[in-house]
This record gives structure tokens, C-alpha cells and sequence, in this order.
């Protein structure tokens, strides 16, 4: 027995108004930057502040690692240091909020006098070789990306 076809008979379908939810959706996939940044100094370290400038709660923000250049062998050479941050369950709304990092060197952690976050900070007209990715979950659960650019080139006296 053939299959039934269903036509749709009358006139187009009326549209329904969106909800909210789904028009704060809409706006989060427009590329939307929700996160600030800053570093700033505190007891003689350098600390990442992420600000979340939007009005609504972001959940499980993470930064990913990032693998700093060796910039003193020369002609560069593997990685021997990275930047890994702890993952922060929530930031409210335009809350502020300082990112828990730890340097590692050789495999390692090293401690706070060695530590290389100040590398990420960004000086103006140089080159930024670096990038904070940023991961979050909106308020429907669904997954978001942010990529900053940050960080500087260290000059090798000659």
C-alpha cells in the first residue's frame, strides 16, 4: 500500500512570538563578547580579573592552558612553560572575578616568584602571540566560546 502524503492545507502558519530565552540565545551566537579582561597586581603577582559584562549568569567558565613560547633558546624551541587556570563554577551578572592559575615549568609548579602570568598582559603596539580561550555555559546549557588575544614578545637585548 503506497504511503500517505500529507499536504498542508490553508493559509501559512502564523509565527509565534520568541521568548525570552530564545531571543538572549540568539543575541550569545551573534559572536557576542560576554567576558572583559584585566591584570592586575596584587602582593607582587599579576593576576587574571575576568568581568562577565552581561546581565545574565554565566556557568562553568574555564580558561584553557596556555603554552608560552621558549624565547630563549634560540630560534625558539619546544614549550618548557605553560599557564593552566582553574575552572570557575559561575560569574554573576557584571561580576567580577580573579581566575586561579598556577605556572608549570619542566613539568612542574613552580612557585609565585617564578611565576609567568605577567607574560599574557598586553603592551600597546606590540605583537600578542598569546590567546585566552574561554569556554562557558549559557543559561540553557549550551556551550560558548570567546578567544582574547593577549601577551607580548620578550625583546632579547643584543
Amino acid at each position: 500500500m503506497p504511503a500517505r502524503r500529507h499536504t498542508h492545507v490553508g493559509g501559512p502558519k502564523e509565527k509565534r512570538p520568541e521568548s525570552q530565552n530564545q531571543e538572549q540565545t540568539k543575541i550569545m551566537s551573534n559572536n557576542e563578547k560576554p567576558f572583559t579582561f584585566r591584570f592586575i597586581e596584587a602582593e607582587n603577582k599579576v593576576l587574571l580579573e575576568l568581568t562577565n559584562a552581561t546581565d545574565r549568569t554565566l556557568k562553568c567558565i574555564e580558561v584553557l592552558t596556555v603554552f608560552l613560547k621558549d624565547e630563549i633558546t634560540p630560534g625558539g624551541g619546544p614549550s618548557q612553560a605553560h599557564i593552566r587556570f582553574d575552572a570557575i563554577e559561575r560569574i554573576l551578572p557584571t561580576e567580577k572575578s580573579i581566575m586561579p592559575h598556577r605556572t608549570w615549568i619542566n613539568g612542574k609548579p613552580v612557585t609565585d616568584e617564578r611565576d609567568l602570568l605577567a607574560r599574557l598582559q598586553v603592551i600597546n603596539g606590540e605583537p600578542h602571540p598569546y590567546v585566552l580561550d574561554i569556554s562557558w555555559q549559557d543559561a540553557d546549557g549550551k556551550t560558548r566560546f570567546q578567544r582574547i588575544p593577549v601577551g607580548h614578545s620578550l625583546r632579547v637585548s643584543a
